[in-house]
């Protein structure tokens, strides 16, 4: 399996575009992979994960193909992760030659921003499909076998993440979450987790309830280590990263490495 995170940022992005804080200052002198864009990842060149603002950018500046791209999975209707006025632009005249509609998997928060989308503009239909999903219920897309497991962030929504399996191995997909609600835990008891890609918006500092930091993220791996979930093997990376986490790339990366973990930035690709 392959994950590319083509955004690796949380809702203001980092840089945030008004803020004077340090960590912004330092982010926008050093810039490279300093620079954070709103969250997005494509997994095995066939299915994506969310449709922030910054997708269109992904497109321009990062080589994401989305006329390519014809199933999405979404993780909840926080406007950093579902923009769906940008999914009027697939539809004629916007956009021409696509035979197929994007198939657009998620929970009824999302789906009623979708709805509301479509109200602007009907043709929405025309060049997608939407899905509305339960969580614990296996579904397939391009021939991978997605599951949603509720998250523990908006209280007021089911929020997701996703366990992803295809040919033997399976993807945990975990940001936008604080520890997992027990219904979670007990779904990926005794579970082989591959790769966990996991929440870090709070950088060193501690959440728990509705991002998680790095602190978090150890007591993540440890649960999933005690569940069964992961061994020597697994790869855990962390993203979703937010200035307010004070740490820019190389500093969180040095600081993440010390437990194991890759820290990702725009661009960043495992394949295992």
């Amino acid at each position: 399996m392959k994950i590319k995170y083509y955004g690796t940022g949380a809702a203001e992005g980092w840089p945030s575009a008004f803020c004077k804080c340090p960590a912004c200052q330092k982010a926008r002198v050093l810039g490279g992979r300093n620079i954070r864009t709103r969250s997005q990842a494509l997994i095995d060149d066939t299915i994506l994960v969310d449709l922030p603002p910054d997708t269109a950018c992904h497109e321009f500046y990062q080589g994401l193909c989305l006329p390519d791209i014809e199933e999405m999975i979404v993780t909840h209707s926080h406007d950093d992760h579902f923009y769906p006025q940008e999914l009027i632009n697939r539809a004629e005249p916007f956009s021409h030659g696509l035979s197929r509609p994007l198939h657009i998997y998620g929970n009824d928060s999302v789906f009623s921003a979708y709805q509301q989308a479509a109200k602007q503009d009907k043709r929405l239909y025309d060049a997608t499909s939407f899905h509305q999903i339960e969580p614990f219920i296996s579904f397939k897309a391009a021939d991978h076998i997605i599951t949603a497991l509720l998250a523990n962030h908006k209280k007021d929504e089911r929020c997701y993440v996703y366990l992803v399996e295809f040919q033997g191995k399976t993807l945990l997909y975990a940001n936008d979450t604080g520890l997992f609600p027990q219904s979670t835990w007990d779904y990926l008891k005794g579970r082989h987790v591959d790769l966990v890609s996991m929440d870090c918006t709070m950088g060193k500092h501690r959440d728990g309830n509705y991002h998680m930091g790095i602190e978090d993220d150890k007591e993540m791996v440890s649960r999933l280590a005690s569940f069964g979930c992961i061994d020597d093997s697994t790869i855990r990376v962390v993203t979703h990263f937010s200035h307010n986490g004070e740490l820019v790339y190389d500093e969180m990366a040095e600081y993440a490495a010390q437990y194991g973990f890759l820290t990702a930035y725009d661009g960043f690709t495992v394949e295992f």
